[in-house]
């Protein structure tokens, strides 16, 4: 006849069961906590995790693995204590307090609550196997999603700010903040993502001689573990924070600037995995952004190829020959018995002759980097005409004369583009107006016979002065 099983073995098999099948820690903490309880009666189970910061876990994480109950009286209560080993390591402690009618724990309790710890070393185990995997998992999928990001995003701002919030994700730090050295010898925050207040970071600067400084310039790793009190912490924010870490972006001997992730105070300290993680996520941004960098210093200089390569060819060709067509038409209109056909060519030669100013223009416009803005008076008319265009449907067309970009001073050519300004405001005001053109010459001589600059802008719009149809504005200032 076979003996019954012992009537608490099936609660201990599936304290064990619960334990063992679930992978995430705090889980399986929780099951050993609540089966301990189950098992012995206890009216209160606590697990006593030695050092919090290796756990994985949080001060709340650990203040919520217990049974609910009453505190204890010391000394008033029994209590049972049995360790849970890791390994070699000791992880914690199962507390149990609590009997029935207060009474104590027997030497069966004990037996089953070790057999349950011995089940709980292992379940820890691997639960610590699990997330380590899972951690390990997300920072390279993280630092694959950066990567992908710098290789396809416009602008260094957007590319750093990219970098310290999937940095502060995966960390679970409160701030992601990128540092750059500065010109007296310090380092500034250039960029800062999080939730609570990033605008108040920005500017905030490790003053020269810090000895952080020194490790994060020859690209060394900093670890602080309470960024509020460390000494080495300059910046007007470290109150803030607590435990952190400083990680050089540093890619084939270049430092691009220092990626820093700092936890509220209080917070959980980084573990030796996380700290690991982060230095090579910093490392692989740090090879991202210097790889954007250079794309985008690739793609800037093919645009500048590509708008060389049109002015040259504007100017070899199109100017070229609308020159030589010039010069057939006027000497056409010379040749004897030409006569009538005198003002047809001659509107033609002035025609060719505006042709070949604008193209002129538009090579110079070509010429300019498409980043920077417009410079001499030339590029600045050019730039008014281009918003001109908005509001009138059409471009101005634009010429010049002389060397405009060298003869006149800015003092007059704020004053001409005042001029300018208005007179396009007008224009577009106008009803019937298809075609504006402006002109800036000089030198120009007043009737005195003053050397200067004018602005001409003609419309064909309605309401002008001439037979109600057509405007024209015309400026001059002495040089």
């Amino acid at each position: 006849m076979t003996a019954r099983p012992a009537p608490r073995l099936p609660r201990l098999l599936e304290a064990l069961l619960g334990a063992g099948t679930d992978l995430d820690l705090r889980g399986v903490l929780q099951h050993i906590v609540d089966g301990a309880a189950e098992l012995t009666g206890a009216d209160r189970a606590a697990l006593v995790v030695t050092g919090p910061g290796d756990s994985g876990l949080t001060e709340s994480d650990l203040a919520e693995i217990r049974t609910p109950g009453p505190d204890p009286v010391p000394g008033t209560a029994p209590l049972l204590r049995v360790p849970i080993h890791v390994g070699d390591e000791e992880f914690g402690e199962l507390r149990l307090t609590g009997r029935p009618g207060a009474a104590p724990f027997t030497v069966e309790d004990e037996q089953l609550l070790r057999v349950l710890a011995t089940q709980a070393g292992v379940s820890i185990g691997n639960a610590r196997l699990y997330e380590t995997a899972r951690q390990r998992e997300r920072w390279i999928e993280g630092a694959a999603a950066v990567t992908t990001a710098l290789l396809t995003e416009e602008g260094t701002g957007d590319a750093l700010t990219t970098v310290a919030e999937r940095a502060r994700l995966l960390a679970g730090a409160s701030a992601g903040v990128i540092l750059h050295p500065t010109a007296e010898g310090g380092m500034s925050i250039v960029t800062a993502s999080s939730p609570y207040d990033p605008d108040g970071m920005l500017g905030a600067t490790i003053t020269p001689g810090s000895p952080v400084l020194e490790q994060l310039l020859g690209g060394e790793p900093v670890f602080i573990e309470d960024s509020a009190t460390d000494p080495r912490m300059t910046t007007h924010v470290r109150h803030r924070f607590g435990p952190s870490m400083m990680l050089p972006l540093q890619a084939g001997g270049r430092l691009v600037g220092t990626l820093a992730l700092p936890r509220r105070r209080g917070g959980r300290p980084y573990t030796d995995l996380e700290r690991l993680l982060a230095t090579q996520f910093a490392s692989q941004a740090a090879l991202a952004l210097v790889l954007a960098d250079a794309r985008r210093g690739r793609e800037r200089l093919a645009v500048y190829e590509d708008r060389d390569r049109i002015a040259r060819d504007l100017h070899d060709l199109v100017v070229q020959r609308l020159f030589a067509t010039g010069m057939m038409l006027e000497s056409t209109r010379r040749r004897p018995g030409a006569d009538d056909v005198g003002d047809i060519l001659g509107r033609a030669v002035d025609e060719l002759r505006s042709t070949v100013g604008e193209v002129r223009t538009t090579i110079f416009a070509l010429q300019q980097p498409p980043a920077d803005p417009p410079t001499g008076l030339r590029g600045r008319v050019l730039r008014e005409t281009a918003s001109a265009a908005a509001r009138l449907g059409f471009a101005p067309s634009t010429h010049f004369a002389g060397a405009v970009d060298t003869r006149v001073p800015d003092r007059v050519a704020d004053r001409l583009l005042t001029a300018l300004r208005d007179a396009l405001a007008d224009t577009s005001a106008r009803p019937g107006v298809s075609r504006v053109e402006v002109t800036v010459e000089t030198p120009a001589r007043s009737p005195e016979g003053r050397d200067g600059v004018r602005l001409r802008v003609v419309d064909d719009g309605e309401g002008g002065p001439e037979e109600g149809h057509g405007t024209t504005v015309t400026w001059w200032a002495p040089l």
